[in-house]
Parts: structure tokens; sequence; C-alpha cells
């Protein structure tokens, strides 16, 4: 009896793990890829790849990763301006200067 169960779900296991890897695209994502890809889609408009790139990770990792983008842009372009970043973002963002 035990066996016939061990089997069953032996056989169950197997035809889930093999679900799983059909429906999975070849190559996985990080998370800063998925923000890279999320955020320029969100930039162009482009609703089919925000919707793919959003797929690829955790909406908190998601999350995470366009924070970090922000943060490493406002960063760079504060550097090639000359500015500070509080300044930058809030040219970005349109707010007027504090």
């Amino acid at each position: 009896m035990l066996g016939r169960v061990r089997k069953f779900c032996t056989r169950f296991l197997n035809a889930v793990r093999a679900d799983l890897s059909n429906g999975r695209d070849k190559r996985t994502h990080n998370l800063f890829e998925a923000a890279a890809a999320y955020v320029s889609a969100c930039a162009e408009d482009d609703q089919d790849r925000i919707d793919e790139a959003a797929g690829w990770v955790s909406p908190e990792a998601l999350s995470f990763g366009v924070n970090e983008l922000a943060c490493r842009a406002v960063i760079a372009l504060a550097r090639e301006r000359d500015e500070s970043p509080g300044t930058v973002a809030r040219t970005l963002l349109g707010l007027p200067a504090a």
C-alpha cells in the first residue's frame, strides 16, 4: 500500500514539474533586468513590454529594482550636471527649487 502511494506521489510531482518547466522561459531574469525593461517600456508607453517585464520578478523585487535604477540615474545626472541629487530630482519631476 505504501509503495502505491509513493508511486502515485512521484508521478504527480513529475507531472507538476513538467508543467512548470514547459511554461517558463529558458532564461531567467534578475530584478535589475526587469527594472530596466519595465522603466524603458513605461517611457515608451509600451503596455505589452510593461506587462512582460512585470511578470519576470515579484512586485516587491520590481519595486526595489525601479527604486535602485532611479537612484543611480539621479546620481549620474547630478554628476554630469555638477548639481546636487536633490536639485536634479526636483528638476526631473518639474518641482520648484527648494
